[in-house]
């Protein structure tokens, strides 16, 4: 195997899954059989409780577009595709696509940098946070817990019918 970039940036979580799914992480239950080191087992289930279990390649591609267009400043250029105004760089758009900011406190710790222009783009910074919420799926955590999991009063009789729990009172005093 030849190496012909040795450094070509950043990836995202959803690639690097994308990688270890292709050597065979997820096909080998025992983890004995697939040559894979155990730190690259430990990596994939890490990933597999991610955003980038549900992501795909043509959502990232439609949002990395969309990142592209985005300027965090306002610019009055003639020409866009020469505009020398401030915009995303690759790595930070890999870093929104990892994290999936779905507010803008969980973006602005990306984008710090650019404190100075914030005030002025916060519609920009807005319709960024529109686009992630649309085009990434949420992890498989955030889905648990908007549906509601928590735990409730309501128990099951053996019957099926279901019986609200009786309040615990401490005796104890």
């Amino acid at each position: 195997m030849k190496i012909l970039k040795a450094d070509a940036g950043a990836l995202t979580n959803f690639e690097v899954l994308d990688f270890l799914r292709s050597r065979g992480a997820g096909r080998d239950p025992t983890r004995v059989i697939v040559p894979i080191a155990p730190s690259e087992f430990k990596v994939y289930d890490y990933l597999e409780q991610t955003a980038a279990c549900n992501q795909t390649r043509q959502v990232i591609g439609e949002l990395m577009g969309k990142c592209k267009s985005i300027k965090l400043e306002k610019c009055k250029c003639i020409k866009p595709e020469k505009c020398k105004c401030i915009k995303l760089k690759h790595v930070e758009t890999v870093n929104i696509i990892n994290i999936r900011p779905s507010s803008l406190v969980e973006l602005y710790p990306i984008l710090r940098k650019y404190d100075a222009h914030l005030e002025e783009v916060a519609e920009t910074m807005e319709e960024l946070v529109e686009n992630v919420v649309q085009l990434l799926p949420p992890s498989p955590t955030q889905m648990q817990s908007e549906e509601g999991t928590a735990p409730t009063d309501e128990k099951e009789a053996p019957d099926g019918e279901k019986i609200e729990a009786e309040p615990e009172v401490d005796t104890s005093v």
